[in-house]
């Protein structure tokens, strides 16, 4: 183990968009502002900020244009990717008004998943997408792909491989830069892991996947691990551990922006994330959201300071 470490990883953070939209407070813009601020001081590139969504299913998001047209003019915003989840047509023609430069989109390799989140299979969901691609083309937006339930269904239990695979193909002939697999309900094991990234980095690069693992059962950080022994370079991470799948029973937080980055931190490996205003931002969205973080690591650095 730990023969070809890499000096440096990319940290994407979800907590604006994927951490707030289960959370039960509705918080206002400007706190959502103001956590997107303190994020970005702390050395995070990659925000991800807000989804153009119907506000009746998800209303935690229903400020999304309020939000994204105050982030879009801070002298920050041309320095970090700032992407914004699209479920569809209207939601990417909401996007193309409001001057977004990159947008995410989203499917699962369960059937079952996709039908009761988007109400469509794998396949049509991937053909829905094709004219939300086409005008992201068009207007010179950068996409980045989601793949959900990758290590596991909450309905169908273990999910192909084969589908993921060619579902990450039709994501990038789409056009996506970049595809995260997605451990939706946090049922990955370190071995599983292995075998999934190995197949997957036969034929794409490491460089263009994303892992995103959810803590539900404490082994996100092992299965972290286990990608980067692999070449994984490229990590979905939440502040405070906040978020979990609204379509997912039980699928608790994100794994915590913390203890992804002290884990690498401590081992040599560059985030480019300073912990201790990494912490304000979290201490600061606590607050607001009124709970406790399931990071271990950032229980203890709000303790201790160390």
């Amino acid at each position: 183990m730990f023969k070809n470490l890499p000096k440096d990883v990319r940290i994407i953070e979800v907590g604006p968009r994927d951490g707030l939209q289960n959370e039960k407070v509705v918080l206002s813009t400007e706190d959502k502002v103001q956590f997107i601020d303190k994020l970005v001081v702390a050395g995070l590139k990659s925000i991800e900020v807000t989804s153009f969504v119907r506000a009746d299913k998800i209303p935690q998001m229903s400020d999304a244009k309020e939000l994204f047209a105050t982030i879009s003019k801070k002298e920050y915003f041309n320095d970090i990717h700032a992407p914004c989840l699209v479920p569809n047509l209207k939601g990417m023609q909401i996007a193309i008004e409001q001057g977004v430069k990159e947008v995410a989109i989203f499917t699962a390799t369960s059937d079952t998943f996709n039908k009761k989140n988007i109400n469509a299979t794998l396949a049509e969901s991937l053909k829905r997408f094709e004219p939300v691609v086409a005008l992201a083309n068009k207007h010179n937006m950068k996409i980045r792909g989601y793949v959900s339930t990758v290590f596991g269904c909450p309905y169908e239990g273990e999910t192909s491989v084969d589908a993921l695979l060619s579902t990450i193909a039709t994501l990038k002939d789409f056009g996506c830069y970049e595809v995260s697999l997605g451990d939706t309900i946090g049922v990955g094991n370190p071995l599983q892991t292995k075998n999934i990234l190995e197949r997957v980095f036969k034929t794409f690069s490491a460089k263009d996947i994303a892992l995103h693992f959810h803590d539900t059962r404490g082994m996100a950080l092992a299965n972290i691990l286990a990608a980067l022994e692999l070449g994984a370079l490229n990590f979905d991470a939440s502040a405070a551990g906040l978020g979990g799948c609204p379509y997912a029973k039980g699928a608790t937080g994100n794994v915590a922006t913390e203890d992804v980055v002290h884990m690498f931190e401590s081992m040599g490996i560059n985030t480019g994330v300073d912990m201790k205003k990494l912490a304000a931002s979290s201490q600061f969205i606590l607050n607001k959201l009124n709970k406790e973080t399931p990071s271990k690591y950032l229980k203890a650095f709000l303790s201790t300071g160390i």
